[in-house]
C-alpha cells in the first residue's frame, strides 16, 4: 500500500476503491495491467478491493488527488487514467453540498492539470444528472441541458459534474489532452451500498429483512439500471478507442422501469414478505427537492464507436446485486 511511484507503466484509477472503480480495477488486473488506485476512502472502501488486495500488479495509494505528493509521478508513469473519484449519491448531495462541490470541481482540476504535460489519455466519469430537468423521452449526448435553480443542492451536483466536462474538453482543445467523457446512468451491482441513497441496494436490504420498501414520491418515476459489469466494459472500450477522444458518451441500460415496479420486482425475486411504503420527498430529503420523472439514455453513439451497448436484463441485475 502506498510507496514511491514506479517507473513501470500502469493504469491510474482514481476512486478505485469505490463501487464502480473496484470492479474496473478487477477487470484491468485480469487483463494483465498494473494498476495504481488513488482513493481517499471518503465514500470508497478497501473492502471493495478485498479479492485483489494481494495481487502483485495492484498498488493502493490512500490520499486525496489534490493532497497526493507523488501525483505528478503517478500520472506521468500512467498509460491512461480513469477518473472515477467523485462525491456520489443523492443523500450526500443534499446533506453535504460543500464537500460535493469541492470534491467534484477541485480534484478534477488538479488531475487534468497533472495529466496535460504528458498528454496521458484520461476518461472522465460523468453522470446523467447533467441532463437536469429535461422532459425528453430519452437523452442524447447533443441535447441541450436544463439545470434547475441554485438553491436546490441537486443542481449544484449536476453543475459540478458538468463543469468537469467543460474543463476536460477545454484541456483537450487547448493542450491536446486525450479525453473521453462517459455519462453514467444508474449503475448497480454487487458491492454497491445503500448508504448514500442508492435505491436498488436499499430495496434489497429492506426486502431481505422483510421491512417495508420505502418508495419516494408516487413511485411512477422511471429509471434504467445498468449492471456494473456492462458499465466497466463500456469504460474500457471507450478508453481504448481513439475515435472516442474528445467525445461524450451515454453509458447505461435502456430497459426502463418505474421505481414502484422495481420495488415489486425486488420483493418477488427475493421471496420477501415486505410491503411497500410511500414516502413524500419532503420527508425523504428536504422541502423543494426535485426528482426527474424519466431518465433513459440513448446509447446509439456508444454502440457506433465501440460496438457495445449494455444489455443485461433487469431481473438478472437484481439477482446479481442481491448475490443470488
Amino acid at each position: 500500500m502506498g510507496g514511491s511511484a514506479s517507473k513501470t507503466s500502469h493504469v491510474l484509477v482514481t476512486g478505485g476503491a469505490g463501487f464502480i472503480g473496484s470492479h474496473l480495477v478487477e477487470r484491468l488486473l485480469a487483463e494483465g495491467k498494473r494498476v495504481v488506485v488513488l482513493d481517499d476512502l471518503s465514500t470508497g472502501s478497501l473492502e471493495n478491493l478485498q479479492a485483489v488486495r494481494e495481487h502483485p500488479g495492484l498498488r493502493v495509494v490512500v490520499a486525496k488527488i489534490s493532497l497526493c505528493g507523488e501525483l505528478a509521478e503517478w500520472v506521468a508513469g500512467a498509460e491512461c487514467i480513469y477518473h472515477l473519484a467523485a462525491a456520489v449519491g443523492v443523500d450526500l448531495v443534499v446533506k453535504s453540498p460543500i464537500h460535493v462541490l469541492e470534491t467534484n470541481l477541485h480534484e478534477t482540476e488538479v488531475l487534468l492539470e497533472a495529466a496535460a504535460p504528458a498528454r496521458v489519455p484520461l476518461l472522465l466519469a460523468s453522470t446523467s444528472e447533467v441532463y437536469g430537468k429535461s422532459r425528453k423521452a430519452a437523452f442524447g449526448e447533443e441535447d441541450d441541458l436544463l439545470i434547475g435553480p441554485p438553491h436546490h443542492a441537486r443542481w449544484g451536483y449536476a453543475c459540478s459534474k458538468l463543469m468537469d466536462e467543460f474543463l476536460a474538453l477545454a484541456y483537450a482543445r487547448e493542450q491536446g489532452l486525450p479525453v473521453v467523457i462517459a455519462r453514467l446512468f444508474n449503475t448497480v451491482g454487487p458491492r454497491q451500498t445503500g448508504r448514500y441513497g442508492m435505491v436498488l441496494p436499499r430495496f434489497i436490504a429492506a426486502a431481505r429483512a422483510n421491512r417495508p420498501l420505502q418508495v419516494f414520491g408516487d413511485g411512477r418515476q422511471t429509471r434504467c439500471f445498468c449492471h456494473v459489469r456492462d458499465t466497466v466494459e463500456a469504460l474500457v472500450r471507450l478508453q481504448n478507442c481513439a475515435a472516442a477522444r474528445g467525445e461524450i458518451f451515454n453509458v447505461g441500460s435502456t430497459e426502463e422501469i418505474s421505481i414502484l415496479n422495481l420495488a415489486r420486482l425486488v420483493i418477488e425475486i427475493l421471496g420477501s414478505r415486505s410491503t411497500i411504503e410511500f414516502v413524500p420527498y419532503t420527508r425523504a430529503y428536504a422541502p423543494g427537492f426535485e426528482d426527474m420523472r424519466r431518465r433513459r439514455p440513448l446509447t446509439d453513439k456508444l454502440f457506433a464507436v465501440t460496438g457495445f451497448r449494455p444489455a443485461t436484463p433487469l431481473r438478472e441485475i437484481i439477482q446479481s446485486t442481491a448475490g443470488l
